[in-house]
C-alpha cells in the first residue's frame, strides 16, 4: 500500500470514527425521549417530563457535535476520494442528498420545536415532535445504511463505456437486501448504547444519592430497552448479516475466523492470534463445528479458507479484521450478560441497592461505544481490498493528485481541532450530568 492510499484512508477512518460517537447515541436516545414523553402523556406525572427535558439538552448537544464533525466528511469524498466520487457519485449522491434533504432537516426541525416548543404545543403535539425527531433521526441512519450497503452489496446501478457508474433503479438501491440486517443491527446497536448511557447515569445519581428518584427512573427505561436491544443484537441482526457476509463475502468471514483453509465441521474460533506467515490460529479456544452449524445449521457443512481465495482478493489485514471482530462479538456478549442480569435485578426489585451492580452499570456505558466501532471496523476492513465490493478497489479511489504529505498536514489539523471539540463536549455533558434534571415545580 502506498503511503497516501494509507494517509487517505486513515483521514477518513479517523474523521468519521470520531464523528460516529455522537449519532450513535442520538439515534437510540431519539427512542428512549418518545419512550419518556409516552410515559409522560399516559400518567401525567411531570417526573417523565422532566426526565425527557434533560435527556433532549444530552441529545442537543450530540447532535451538534455530530453536525460539526458530519460536515467534513462530505468534503473528503472529493478532496480525498475524488476518482471515487467521479465514477460512483451517480449512485451513492442520491442516498447522501436524501439523508440531508429529508431526514436531516426533519430530525433539526422537530428537535428545535421539541427543545423549545414545548409551552406552546401542548402535551400531545410535543410528544409527537418527539416522535418525529426519532423518524428523522432514524430515516438518517437508513439512508447512510443504503449508501454502504450498496458499497458492500452493489444493485441497481450500470457502466458506461467511461466508467462511470450510473444508477438504473433507485428501488433497487433503497431495497437492497444487504440493507435489512445491516440496518436493524446497526440501530438496534444505538439504542444499546443510548441505554447504557442513560443507565450509568442513573446509576451515578443512585450512589451519589443526588436525584434519586430521576436515577431510578434512567436505571429502569436503560436497563430494559438494554436488555432487549442487546439481545435482538445478537439474534437475530448479528446471526443474519453474518450470514449475508458468509454468502456474499466468503473470504471475509474467512480472515473474520482466522480460518485458512477450507473445513469441513468448521470450529468457531472464541480466542485465538492469527499467524499470518505459517497461516494458522495460534492458541486458539474453540467450539467443534460450531462455525458450520451457525453458518448453514449443518455440523458438517463446508467453510471456505483464505487459501481458498486469490491473495489478491484476501482483505489487506487480516489480523486487525480477526481482532475487530472478535472485540465486537466479545464485548457484546459481556453487554447482554450486564443487561439481563441487572434487568432479572431490576424484576426482582433489588436493583437500586445492589451497589455492585449499579458499579457495573455506571462503568459499562464505554463498551457499546467500543464495541459499535469495533462493529464498523469489521464491515469496513472486511470489504477491502475493495471500496466498492467487486467494482472498484480502494485503490482506484483516491484523490490522484493529493499527495501523502498534504494529507497529513491535514490530518495532524484534524487531532488537534478534534481533542479540542472532545474536551468542550465533555466539558458540557459533564456540566449537564452534575447539574441533574430539573426539579417539578409545586404547582
Amino acid at each position: 500500500m502506498d503511503s497516501a492510499l494509507a494517509i487517505h484512508r486513515l483521514h477518513f477512518a479517523f474523521t468519521v470514527t470520531f464523528h460516529y460517537i455522537f449519532p450513535q447515541l442520538t439515534m437510540g436516545l431519539a427512542l428512549l425521549l418518545v419512550v419518556l414523553k409516552t410515559l409522560a402523556l399516559r400518567t401525567g406525572d411531570e417526573h417523565y417530563n422532566q426526565a425527557a427535558r434533560f435527556w433532549a439538552k444530552i441529545f442537543a448537544i450530540n447532535f451538534a457535535m455530530g453536525v460539526v464533525t458530519g460536515i467534513p466528511m462530505e468534503f473528503q469524498f472529493g478532496t480525498n476520494w475524488a476518482r471515487f466520487s467521479k465514477a460512483a457519485g451517480g449512485v451513492i449522491g442520491q442516498t447522501l442528498a436524501m439523508e440531508g434533504m429529508f431526514s436531516f432537516f426533519l430530525e433539526s426541525t422537530f428537535l428545535g420545536l421539541f427543545i423549545y416548543g414545548e409551552q406552546r404545543l401542548g402535551p400531545r403535539l410535543h410528544w409527537l415532535t418527539g416522535v418525529f425527531v426519532f423518524v428523522g433521526s432514524w430515516l438518517s441512519g437508513y439512508f447512510i445504511i443504503a449508501t454502504d450497503a450498496w458499497m458492500q452489496h452493489p444493485v441497481g446501478y450500470s457502466v458506461g463505456p467511461d466508467g462511470a457508474i450510473a444508477l438504473s433503479s433507485l428501488a433497487g438501491l433503497l431495497a437492497n437486501p444487504w440493507i435489512l440486517w445491516q440496518y436493524t443491527h446497526n440501530m438496534l446497536a444505538s439504542v444499546a448504547t443510548a441505554s447504557f448511557v442513560m443507565a450509568a447515569a442513573g446509576a451515578f445519581y443512585i450512589l451519589s444519592q443526588h436525584n434519586v428518584s430521576f436515577g431510578k427512573t434512567f436505571v429502569c427505561v436503560g436497563v430494559t430497552s438494554g436488555a432487549v436491544a442487546t439481545l435482538l443484537l445478537a439474534f437475530p441482526t448479528g446471526d443474519q448479516q453474518a450470514k449475508m457476509i458468509a454468502l456474499n463475502q466468503p473470504a471475509t468471514l474467512a480472515a473474520m475466523e482466522g480460518l485458512f483453509n477450507a473445513e469441513n465441521g468448521a470450529p468457531l474460533a472464541l480466542i485465538g492470534q492469527p499467524d499470518m506467515e505459517r497461516q494458522r490460529l495460534d492458541n486458539p479456544i474453540a467450539i467443534p463445528e460450531m462455525l458450520s452449524f451457525l453458518t448453514y445449521k449443518r455440523w458438517h457443512a463446508e467453510i471456505k479458507g483464505l487459501n481458498d481465495f486469490p491473495r489478491d482478493q484476501w482483505p489487506d489485514n487480516i489480523p486487525l479484521l480477526y481482532f475487530s471482530y472478535h472485540i465486537m462479538v466479545g464485548l457484546g456478549t459481556l453487554l447482554v450478560a450486564v443487561a439481563v442480569t441487572c434487568a432479572v435485578l431490576l424484576k426482582l426489585g433489588r436493583l437500586y441497592n445492589n451497589r455492585a451492580a449499579l458499579w457495573v452499570l455506571m462503568l459499562a456505558f464505554p463498551f457499546p461505544y467500543v464495541a459499535t466501532t469495533a462493529g464498523w471496523m469489521t464491515a469496513e476492513i472486511g470489504r477491502q481490498p475493495w471500496l466498492i465490493y467487486g467494482l472498484m478497489r480502494t485503490s482506484a479511489g483516491t484523490s490522484a493528485r493529493v499527495t501523502g504529505g498534504s494529507g497529513m498536514f491535514t490530518l495532524l489539523g484534524f487531532f488537534g481541532l478534534y481533542a479540542l471539540l472532545a474536551l468542550l463536549f465533555v466539558f458540557l455533558i459533564w456540566r449537564e450530568i452534575e447539574h441533574g434534571p430539573e426539579p417539578a415545580k409545586a404547582p
